[in-house]
């Protein structure tokens, strides 16, 4: 199930942005999609940071 849930967000956002009243409710979707991404990169970069200078 967690592997669909791109395909199924991926729809929802398309829809989202054909129905869209303006373009600032698009840039809204837009950054709304891509902020879990960025903000688990951050989280993982910062593990990994974290665990490089505790082994050092």
């Amino acid at each position: 199930m967690l592997l669909l849930t791109p395909f199924l967000q991926q729809i929802g956002i398309e829809e989202k942005i054909q129905n869209a009243p303006d373009k600032g409710y698009e840039i809204g979707v837009f950054i709304g999609s891509m902020l879990p991404f960025v903000v688990f990169v951050l989280i993982a970069y910062s593990i990994y940071r974290y665990n490089k200078k505790k082994n050092q």
